[in-house]
């Protein structure tokens, strides 16, 4: 077999997921054919897909020494750089490869994924309106799209482009649900009873997959309630959340393990000894469960003019998750190192990556509604931030958790009703435990008490 078949059958096996069989296979031409690009990109990709990232970069840097503008390891290794929070090289590498093709869709579609990431939706919509003008009837860049536009509030523009995915595949469950997020069904309009019908027709279609059926099942779920059909509602939103859980085979206990970790971390420490340095700017913490309201409370935060709202973030937990947990246990004792070193470094890995947004102001709103979980560590390391509470109807808030679909992994306990109130319940222990510790550091707002009276 010469060097043209065996790339071919490993692009192959690289397209239906056989990563190790890609990463060996490249292994073994390199040994004969160390300086084939082609060779070292695919080697880096399939280890980029195999959640291996730093090994991928070092492929893709490879690639590009031998061949500097070649677009598909600009563009992958750009990729990589995004994983691992990198985003300044991220960026000024996707740049490149638009300077060297302005019609490269693959890089002005991660470009725009990147400006979505940093709340950059103007950016984004530009950047994914150029990819579709390439080719008008590309799903993915038509979904970021809709992302982009629902992130400027420009819902009406959104419905259409989710119209174009669903005359292009009328069977897309993500549009569908995405549809169902946007559209009040109890207005009763021409366009949301004609979507609400033909769901209802999907439903029943005997050739949809799993995931198919759960994107719809939370959808109709949504759309039933609109109208009052709660009985309806309730058994399609229980159907979702079944095949979800099947999905993920998720096991509370890891979540139980952490919580314990924490309190018995910080049960014993006396904060007031820790004494770090301000920063110049003050970031507001905005937490507590999710579907607690921190979304409305970052809102009307924001707004201020010397405010930025960043959204929800993920650089605290990674930044504490790579510095002191493994295996979901604490090093106490490396916290302690970091607590009296004259050094932050906790500090300025968060405000590196928060750098790759762009603002002008001094205060910053973090609302990642789980970092609840990390307030001991912001008390130590963020001296001059706020922690801004959410607290909601614990039966509200565990319903509106159960009737939602999550794509985030550190969600997979929300498709389980004792799942939901276990954590709840673990939530609300850690919450009791800070109050304890840190009393006069924890602002609590309750979610009912906002909407009757926002002023």
């Amino acid at each position: 077999m010469d060097l043209v078949e065996k790339l071919r059958v490993l692009q192959n096996q690289l397209a239906v997921g056989n990563f190790r069989n890609v990463i060996e296979g490249c292994q073994k031409i390199l040994k004969k054919n160390p300086k084939n690009p082609l060779i070292l990109n695919l080697f880096g990709l399939a280890l980029q897909r195999n959640k291996q990232i730093p090994q991928s970069i070092k492929c893709f840097i490879g690639a590009l020494e031998i061949e500097p503008n070649n677009i598909a390891a600009i563009n992958n290794l750009a990729n990589s750089y995004k994983v691992v929070g990198k985003i300044d090289l991220a960026e000024n590498l996707y740049k490149r490869a638009i300077e060297l093709n302005p019609r490269y869709i693959n890089a002005l579609n991660n470009y725009g994924n990147l400006k979505l990431q940093l709340n950059d939706f103007e950016k984004a919509t530009e950047l994914f309106k150029k990819a579709l003008l390439i080719n008008k009837n590309e799903i993915t860049l038509l979904f970021g799209l809709v992302s982009a536009l629902q992130g400027m509030g420009n819902f009406d523009e959104a419905i259409e482009a989710m119209k174009k995915i669903l005359i292009i595949n009328p069977k897309n469950a993500s549009a569908h649900k995405l549809m169902s997020s946007i559209l009040n069904y109890k207005e009763k309009s021409d366009q949301s009873e004609a979507h609400l019908e033909e769901m209802k027709k999907l439903i029943l279609d005997k050739n949809l997959n799993d995931d198919q059926k759960i994107d719809l099942s939370f959808a109709l779920g949504k759309a039933l309630e609109d109208v009052g059909s709660f009985d309806l509602s309730f058994e399609s939103i229980n159907t979702g959340n079944f095949l979800k859980k099947k999905k993920f085979n998720y096991n509370l206990d890891k979540d139980e393990k952490l919580f314990k970790s924490i309190i018995k971390t910080f049960e014993d420490f006396d904060f007031d000894q820790f004494k770090k340095k301000p920063t110049n700017e003050e970031i507001i913490f905005i937490c507590g469960m999710p579907r607690s309201g921190t979304t409305l409370v970052e809102q009307i935060i924001a707004s201020h003019k010397d405010v930025y709202g960043a959204g929800e973030l993920v650089y605290l937990q990674d930044t504490l998750q790579s510095n002191f947990i493994n295996d979901l246990k604490i090093n106490k004792q490396k916290i302690i190192d970091k607590a009296f070193s004259s050094e932050n470094d906790i500090t300025r890995e968060y405000f590196k990556r928060l750098s790759d947004h762009s603002f002008d102001v001094k205060k910053i709103t973090d609302k990642a509604p789980q970092n609840f979980r990390w307030i001991g560590f912001i008390k130590i390391f963020f001296p001059n931030s706020k922690v801004i509470h959410c607290k909601r109807d614990p039966k509200d808030n565990c319903l509106s958790l159960f009737k939602n679909s999550f794509a985030s992994s550190s969600m997979n306990w929300c498709y389980d009703q004792t799942d939901v109130a276990r954590y709840y319940k673990l939530y609300e222990d850690l919450m009791m435990f800070w109050k304890s510790k840190l009393p006069d550091f924890i602002y609590d707002i309750k979610y009912e008490d906002l909407v009757s009276d926002q002023e």
